[in-house]
C-alpha cells in the first residue's frame, strides 16, 4: 500500500504522455491520409486532364518535392520555434491542399495543392518523431514513437476505405459525379480538410518539448511538463539536459559534417531513411488500384484490396508496438528485411511469368492471382512490423540533442527525395520494364536493407536521449 501513491503518479504520468503523444501524432495520420488519398483518384485524373503515365507520375509525385522542402526546413523552424508551432503550420498547409486538390483547373496547380500539402507532410514527417521522443520516458520511447506510425497507416487505411466508400457511393468510378455535381475524385481529397481542423485544435492543446523549453531557457516551463512526464527525479533531469545542451550548443547542417561529408550516424540515418522507400512501399499505397487494375481486377475490387492491405498494415503496426521495447529495434528490422525479400521476389516472379492481355499486361488469374494477392499483404505486413515503425523511432531517437532537430530534417528529407525517386519512375519503369523487373529491384533493395542493417545499425533500446553520441 505504501508504493500505491508512486504507483498512481506513474500511471498517471503515462496516461499524459500518451495523450500528448497521440494528439502530436496526429501529424502522422495526415501524413498518411494525404499521401495515401491519390491511390484512389490517380486514373480518373489522368483521364481528367488527358495526361500520359510521366505527367500522372509527376501528380502524385512531385507533392514528395514538396515534403522534401518541408522535412529539410524543419530542422530550422523547430529550433528556431520549438516543435508546436510548425505542426501548426502543418495542419494550415493540410487544409489548403485539401480544398485545393479538389479545385484544380489545369493538372499543374493540382501539382502545386499537392505540393503545398508534402510541405504540411514534410514538417510533420520530422518534427512528430522528435517532439514524441523528447516527451517520452526512454523505457517506453519506442511504444510511444510508434504511435507516428500507427497513425501514418491509419491514416491510410481511412484514405484508402473512403475512397472505396465514395467510389461505392457514387457507383463504381471515382471519374463519376457524386454530391453538388463534383466527380467524385474531388471528394476524396476534400476529405482530408476535417482531420486536418482537428489536428491544428490538438497541436494548440499539448504543452512545447521540454529539451526547448530548456534550451531557451525556459525553465519553470520545462520542469511543470516533466513533472508531468516523469512523475519524480525533475530536476536531475533537468540538469542533466542542461548538460548535454551546453556541450552541444547550438544546431545546424554544418554540424553534421564528418570526414566523408557527414558524421557516421549522420550516414546511419540516411541509410535507413533512403532503404525504407526503396524496398518500393509506397508503390503500394500511391499505385495500388492501378495495379491491381493493371493485372485484371475491377476498379471497386482494386479499391477493395488497397482497404485490405491498410488493415494488414494497422495489425502489423500493433505488433510493432507490442514488441519494439521488449526485443529492441535491430532485430525487428533484419526479420522485416528477410519477410521483404522473400514476398518481393515471389512477386517479381508471379508477374514476370504471367500471360500478356490484349494491351500486353500481365493477366494473373485463379491461383496466380491468390498468391500475389497474399504476397503483397505479407510484404506490408513485413514492411508493417520493421521498417515502417521503427524507423522513424530510430530518426526520432539515435541522434544526441544539439543535432537532433537538423539531422531528422536531413534524413526525413533523404527519405521524401527516395520516395519521389520511387513513385515518379514506377509508371515509366513498369511501362519500359514490366512489373516483373521492376519488383526485382525493390526485392535487390530488400537485401540490401538487411546487409546495412547487420553490419551499421546499432540498437538504442532502454537508452535515454543524453546517452546518444
Amino acid at each position: 500500500m505504501v508504493n500505491a501513491p508512486l504507483e498512481d503518479k506513474q500511471s498517471t504520468s503515462i496516461i499524459f504522455v500518451l495523450l500528448i503523444s497521440a494528439a502530436a501524432a496526429l501529424g502522422g495520420f495526415l501524413f498518411g491520409f494525404d499521401t495515401a488519398v491519390i491511390n484512389g483518384a490517380v486514373v480518373a485524373l489522368g483521364e481528367h486532364f488527358n495526361v500520359g503515365p510521366v505527367l500522372v507520375g509527376m501528380s502524385v509525385s512531385l507533392a514528395l518535392m514538396g515534403s522534401a522542402v518541408g522535412a529539410l526546413s524543419s530542422g530550422f523552424i523547430s529550433d528556431r520555434y520549438g516543435r508546436v508551432k510548425p505542426m501548426l503550420l502543418a495542419a494550415v498547409m493540410f487544409t489548403a491542399s485539401g480544398i485545393g486538390s479538389g479545385f484544380p483547373f489545369t493538372v499543374w496547380d493540382f501539382i502545386f495543392w499537392r505540393f503545398v500539402g508534402g510541405m504540411g507532410i514534410g514538417l510533420a514527417s520530422a518534427i512528430t518523431p522528435a517532439y514524441i521522443a523528447e516527451i517520452s520516458p526512454a523505457n517506453l520511447r519506442g511504444r510511444f514513437g510508434s504511435l507516428q506510425q500507427l497513425a501514418i497507416v491509419t491514416g491510410i487505411f481511412i484514405a484508402m476505405l473512403s475512397n472505396y466508400i465514395l467510389v461505392k457511393i457514387a457507383g463504381g468510378s471515382a471519374s463519376m459525379d457524386l454530391w453538388l455535381g463534383a466527380e467524385t475524385w474531388r471528394w476524396m481529397f476534400w476529405a482530408e480538410v476535417p482531420p486536418a481542423l482537428l489536428y491544428g485544435f490538438a497541436a494548440l492543446m499539448i504543452p512545447e518539448s521540454p529539451r526547448y523549453l530548456i534550451g531557451t531557457g525556459r525553465e519553470r516551463e520545462a520542469e511543470s511538463v516533466l513533472s508531468r512526464v516523469l512523475g519524480e527525479h525533475v530536476l536531475e533531469k533537468i540538469e542533466e539536459i542542461k548538460l548535454t545542451l551546453r556541450v552541444e550548443n547550438g544546431s545546424s547542417f554544418a554540424d553534421l559534417k564528418g570526414r566523408f561529408g557527414f558524421t557516421p550516424i549522420i550516414w546511419v540515418g540516411l541509410g535507413l531513411s533512403v532503404l525504407q522507400q526503396f524496398v518500393g512501399i509506397n508503390v503500394i499505397f500511391y499505385y495500388g488500384s492501378m495495379l491491381w487494375r493493371s493485372v485484371g481486377f475491377s476498379e471497386e475490387n482494386s479499391l477493395w484490396i488497397t482497404v485490405i492491405t491498410g488493415v494488414v498494415n494497422i495489425v502489423t503496426t500493433l505488433v510493432a508496438i507490442a514488441f519494439i521495447d521488449r526485443v529492441g529495434r535491430k532485430p525487428l528490422l533484419l526479420l522485416g528485411s528477410a519477410g521483404m525479400l522473400l514476398t518481393l521476389g515471389l512477386l517479381a516472379f508471379l508477374f514476370a511469368n504471367a500471360p500478356l492481355d490484349a494491351a500486353g499486361h500481365p493477366a494473373l488469374s485463379g491461383s496466380s492471382a491468390t498468391t500475389a494477392l497474399v504476397a503483397a499483404n505479407l510484404y506490408v505486413f513485413c514492411f508493417g512490423f520493421s521498417w515502417g515503425p521503427v524507423v522513424w523511432v530510430l530518426l526520432g531517437e539515435m541522434f544526441n540533442n544539439r543535432v537532433r532537430a537538423s539531422a531528422l530534417a536531413l534524413g526525413a528529407g533523404a527519405q521524401w527525395v527516395a520516395n519521389f525517386m520511387v513513385s515518379a519512375s514506377f509508371p515509366s519503369l513498369v511501362e519500359w520494364a514490366g512489373l516483373g523487373k521492376t519488383y526485382s529491384i525493390y526485392a535487390f533493395f530488400a537485401a540490401v536493407s538487411f546487409l546495412f542493417v547487420m553490419f551499421f545499425v546499432r540498437e538504442t533500446r532502454g537508452k535515454e536521449l543524453e546517452e546518444m553520441e
